[in-house]
């Protein structure tokens, strides 16, 4: 999802590499849960989110819809997924009650990622701290690779700018195709990259099938 905002506003004006240090860290605020209530539609998620949980869980993409965990959206064009608040609590749907995550450690990239953000460029991206969305202000300072907890982290950033570079090529298209060619493009994706399931047991093959995936709809689609 694009922010078109000044990153001055939101921000403290710098970019980071995985390898810095950065005041992330809330892990002795225990129970504080606010970054997991009244999110909205905003925690888009990626192939590797429902992969990730479909190894955890033990629900694929159709049990975790059924469930309620996840819904469908639009998001700059094209059909995407994201966490399902809780109508009732207006939490995540995985929040238990004592405040604590209980899928944490499949959680998705951007639960991981928060109170960070991306900012993508040309050849890939930066990290940036977000100074309006977490109220705890005396955060401890954390490496960023340490605060992901992503065993292969390069491997992770290059599939991440894979599938942002894909979408943008997605969202560039939806301007040239026709009413029809866009609902097929959409729901294709839709279904190549979330609906069917991975084979994968490790991070490594899963990135290998997103690869071959992701080469298949490009060839396709003609991008």
């Amino acid at each position: 999802m694009k922010r078109n905002v000044d990153l001055n506003e939101i921000s403290d004006g710098r970019l980071y590499s995985s390898g810095d240090m950065v005041k992330a860290d809330c892990h002795d605020c225990a129970g504080c849960s606010d970054c997991c209530r009244g999110m909205g539609s905003s925690v888009i998620l990626d192939p590797m989110d429902i992969w990730r949980l479909h190894r955890g869980m033990r629900r694929d993409f159709q049990a975790l819809l059924e469930a309620g965990n996840i819904e469908l959206n639009i998001v700059d064009g094209m059909v995407l997924l994201n966490l399902k608040m809780d109508s009732v609590r207006d939490a995540c749907p995985f929040l238990d009650g004592q405040g604590r995550c209980s899928v944490h450690p499949w959680r998705p990239g951007l639960c991981r990622l928060f109170p960070l953000g991306r900012y993508y460029e040309k050849n890939g991206f930066k990290y940036f701290i977000q100074i309006h969305e977490c109220r705890k202000q005396d955060r401890g300072k954390i490496k960023i690779k340490k605060w992901l907890g992503i065993p292969n982290l390069k491997a992770y950033e290059n599939y991440i700018m894979e599938w942002h570079s894909f979408l943008d090529q997605c969202e560039n298209a939806l301007d040239t195709l026709s009413e029809e060619n866009v609902r097929i493009l959409t729901l294709y994706v839709l279904r190549r990259f979330y609906e069917t399931a991975y084979m994968a047991a490790e991070e490594k093959g899963f990135y290998e099938e997103f690869a071959a995936r992701l080469g298949e709809v490009r060839e396709k689609f003609g991008f």
